[in-house]
């Protein structure tokens, strides 16, 4: 399997402090690897050194120890840096430019022609949701959802081979949220690899292949969501529910074997394994119910990334 992104015992101490000076570990001895073709999510608490990775992988950062690359090659190699994007947590423009012009901008960076810049401008803009009478006006006027939308589409502008995104939901309404949910989830099927930094674990759960959690600037877990997520649930736990069933003939009939909670006409039943389905079904019928639902009861990114992360 081709990795895009190699890191190997990455560490960042900073000092801190005036007269006395304090050294203080952000990352330590990471060792990561991202395939090619996938969106990948890059978690972890406040202060848990996420941000701190990013940009030691743009090169914003030095690392105090260790190595990454990037494509194949080291992090500091320029022309790599041509095939890759980056949005920043809270991205910043020169505030009297338009995005039109900002746009126009990047895209000369790129070497792109007249055209080709302008199309991409309307692609992007359009595709971040950024209404077209706002092109012409210029940024310190945005608000940040606005400007957050404007840094994920310049990160996009020279179609890169990865794009690396920090907090990329970070100021976005609802309606925002979801259009640049969906923009983000189109890009692998284009070519672009997505590397993901995001506290808002119900985005992370419907975009990402795989996640890594960071804890004090240590790895605590690494691997596809769905391997992730069942590695603890040592056997399947389904919800069912039944309306109108006489609850005490339904107690009596499961002998205590199965979690019982009385909704209002409704009946909730917790079950320990799908052998055991079809008989709470028919002692549930037997009862006077009828069937509502069946769900399986499953460990969310939430649960796992509480259980990676807590003290």
């Amino acid at each position: 399997m081709n990795h895009i992104v190699e890191i190997e015992d990455l560490s960042k101490v900073y000092e801190t402090g005036f007269w006395k000076k304090k050294k203080v570990r952000a990352l330590d001895g990471l060792n990561l690897s991202v395939s090619e073709g996938q969106i990948f999510g890059f978690l972890g608490g406040n202060g848990a050194g996420k941000t701190t990775t990013i940009k030691l992988l743009m090169r914003l950062l030095y690392p105090t120890a260790g190595s990454a690359r990037i494509l194949g090659q080291p992090i500091d190699q320029v022309e790599m840096h041509r095939e890759i994007g980056y949005c920043p947590e809270n991205p910043y423009f020169y505030d009297y430019l338009t995005p039109l012009e900002l746009f126009d901008y990047f895209g000369r960076l790129f070497d792109l022609d007249a055209a080709t810049r302008k199309a991409k401008t309307t692609e992007l803009l359009t595709g971040v949701g950024l209404e077209e009478p706002d092109w012409n006006k210029q940024l310190r006027k945005f608000s940040k959802g606005m400007l957050q939308r404007v840094g994920l589409a310049q990160s996009l502008i020279n179609e890169p081979r990865i794009v690396f995104l920090d907090e990329p939901m970070s100021g976005l309404d609802p309606i925002g949220r979801r259009e640049i949910r969906e923009l983000i989830a189109a890009l692998p099927a284009k070519g672009t690899t997505v590397f993901m930094s995001t506290h808002i674990l119900s985005d992370a759960e419907a975009l990402c292949d795989e996640v890594a959690i960071l804890r004090r600037g240590r790895l605590a877990a690494s691997g596809k969501l769905s391997d992730l997520l069942s590695e603890s649930q040592e056997r399947e736990t389904y919800e069912i529910v039944a309306s109108n069933a006489n609850a005490e003939k339904l107690r009596q009939a499961l002998n205590g074997n199965v979690q019982l909670e009385q909704r209002s006409t409704d009946t909730l039943m917790i079950v320990n394994g799908e052998n055991q389905i079809d008989d709470v079904l028919k002692a549930a019928r037997e009862a006077g119910g009828k069937l509502i639902s069946v769900n399986p009861i499953r460990r969310s990114l939430e649960d796992l990334f509480v259980e990676q992360t807590k003290d």
